[in-house]
């Protein structure tokens, strides 16, 4: 099976935090690049961060650095973003993501956020102020 799917989202108070989780399949976790993108109404899909699951590397959005963070448990072949001192520009729809591991392996750790492959039906985040 090739799959992500993620869970988690609530509605948060401004200040709060929140963590999401992302559990792929064997195909699509394991020395691979895991991302978060979030889609707010009205907006484009943006890269929020993204993790090399074969040696933790990662990368953060500039909006995002500082606030949130993205880890992994490799036994449980999941991803966390977690994410604190939420604003309600934070409203989105989060999605995990995974690239295809074939294009990974051509470069293991320019994960970014470009061609993403595998995507979760979404987990939706709604900050309040």
């Amino acid at each position: 099976q090739v799959y992500v799917e993620e869970s988690g989202g609530d509605s948060v108070q401004a200040g709060g935090s929140l963590t999401l989780s992302c559990v792929g399949s064997d195909y699509t976790y394991k020395s691979n690049c895991l991302g978060w993108f979030r889609q707010a109404p009205g907006k484009e899909r943006e890269g929020v961060a993204s993790i090399y699951t074969g040696n933790a590397s990662t990368y953060y959005a500039a909006s995002v650095k500082g606030r949130f963070t993205i880890s992994q448990d490799s036994a449980k072949k999941t991803v966390y973003l977690q994410m604190s001192s939420l604003q309600p520009e934070d409203t989105a729809m989060y999605y995990c993501a995974a690239r295809d591991p074939l294009i990974t392996a051509l470069r293991p750790t320019e994960c970014k956020f470009n061609t993403y492959n595998f995507w979760g039906p979404g987990t939706q985040v709604t900050v309040s102020s």
